[in-house]
């Protein structure tokens, strides 16, 4: 009797044991169902937010963007406001010149804000543009690239003419209008060949200068800055002794500059820089010293071939200048 008692024992026991194994197992089983479907979220989040973005080059640094850039503003980078001419492109937010858009500009900001002036954003207003990438300025200071990129991806542009063409690729691959840019591109190499063909041989011994009129003083620039850049590396003249000299942008008294004695004189002259001498372009024209002049003297001084608020070292600035002084040089 107290064999099959304790026997009884052992078996009650085991189911007991079984009973609660089971238990463990069944409630095990849902936890590692959830661990494979936390995996499998976390796997989907991770390639969806890599799907929503993208990384782009831009002057040998990488910037990470939103895969869709529609909204794109512009502030302190009159290049990129050029490059949008060209390329046909109208940025939520775009630089406005004394409180409005200059003409330059009017075909591709119909429907922009303003973003602020040249060197003043309005920081406020880009925040409230809810802006997909911002192209900013290589003038402006960290200080200004640190607020900009709190509010999106900050590209600073370069203000660099030699950088002319990454500028305007780089507002292409943001916009999708690569192949724009690309015909842009090739047109201008085109238009190049024929003007270096017609100008070469015929403008060889000439000094052709191009200068700009601003705060009352003329103005001359380094070699690869303006307009230079298309005068000597692209067309090939021979820059002036004083204009390979130059390191930044440097004032010119008359007397100094008629001793360089040019043949030939782009003016870029804008009444929004020489609002305190509005008549000084006149005035220089005037005095008998500019008269000595080769250029002056021989009918050879072109003012405002293009908007004097165009940069000089950009896709739009060069394709228009270009033509200009094609056509300026050829009479």
């Amino acid at each position: 009797m107290k064999k099959t008692i304790w026997n009884l024992g052992i078996i009650a026991l085991f189911i007991v044991v079984m009973t609660a194994c089971s238990s463990k197992a069944e409630v095990a089983e849902p936890k590692s169902e959830t661990s494979g479907t936390a995996t499998t979220a976390n796997t989907q989040e991770a390639t969806a937010t890599s799907a929503e973005t993208k990384t782009i080059k831009y002057l040998d640094t990488e910037y990470t963007i939103p895969a869709k850039s529609d909204r794109i503003v512009i502030t302190g980078s009159m290049e990129s406001m050029e490059d949008a001419v060209v390329l046909g492109v109208q940025p939520v937010g775009a630089i406005s010149v004394g409180g409005k858009f200059p003409d330059l500009f009017k075909a591709v900001t119909g429907s922009s804000q303003s973003s602020g002036e040249k060197m003043q954003p309005n920081f406020e207003g880009i925040l409230n543009m809810k802006p997909d990438v911002i192209l900013s300025s290589t003038k402006a200071g960290q200080e200004v690239h640190d607020k900009l990129g709190k509010i999106a991806t900050d590209i600073p542009v370069s203000h660099i003419s030699t950088n002319w063409e990454a500028n305007l690729r780089l507002l292409a691959e943001l916009t999708g209008t690569q192949d724009k840019a690309d015909q842009a591109l090739q047109q201008y190499q085109a238009d190049l060949d024929a003007a270096r063909a017609k100008l070469s041989v015929s403008h060889k011994d000439k000094k052709i200068v191009a200068v700009r009129v601003r705060a009352g003083n003329i103005y001359i620039y380094p070699e690869k800055v303006f307009f230079n850049p298309s005068l000597y590396s692209d067309i090939g003249f021979t820059a002036p002794d004083e204009v390979k000299a130059a390191k930044a942008q440097e004032m010119m008294t008359l007397e100094k500059f008629s001793e360089m004695n040019p043949d030939y004189i782009f003016v870029q002259f804008a009444e929004d820089e020489n609002k305190e001498t509005p008549k000084i372009w006149e005035e220089i024209q005037d005095n008998p010293i500019w008269k000595s002049i080769n250029a002056a003297k021989n009918g050879k001084v072109f003012v405002n071939v293009i908007d004097p608020l165009a940069q000089g070292g950009t896709a739009y600035s060069k394709i228009s200048f270009l033509k200009a002084a094609v056509e300026k040089l050829s009479n």
